[in-house]
């Protein structure tokens, strides 16, 4: 159980390093994206152990990328290119 959250906890470390990487523009600071990157990757482990049992590791660190992706992907800002004015502005 140790090791299927310390894995967790680096899948959604790597990805959320690699979204402040890539897309530095579009997020917030990244002591604010790092720990969200963690936590869904935890909280993903916890719901795919919690459904499907003690399954493959594998799934258990799918399961908590899925998360950590969806997580992460409800930080980022739109581009300041597709913003539109308003017609009273």
């Amino acid at each position: 159980m140790f090791l299927e959250a310390l894995g967790s906890a680096l899948v959604g470390l790597a990805l959320a390093w690699a979204a402040v990487y890539r897309l530095p523009h579009r997020l917030p600071p990244r002591t604010l994206v790092l720990p969200t990157g963690v936590a869904g990757a935890l909280f993903g482990a916890f719901l795919t152990h919690t459904a499907l049992g003690s399954t493959n590791f594998l799934v258990l660190l799918s399961g908590g990328a899925i998360v950590a992706a969806a997580s992460l992907s409800l930080l980022l800002r739109p581009t300041e290119r597709f913003r539109r004015r308003s017609a009273t502005a």
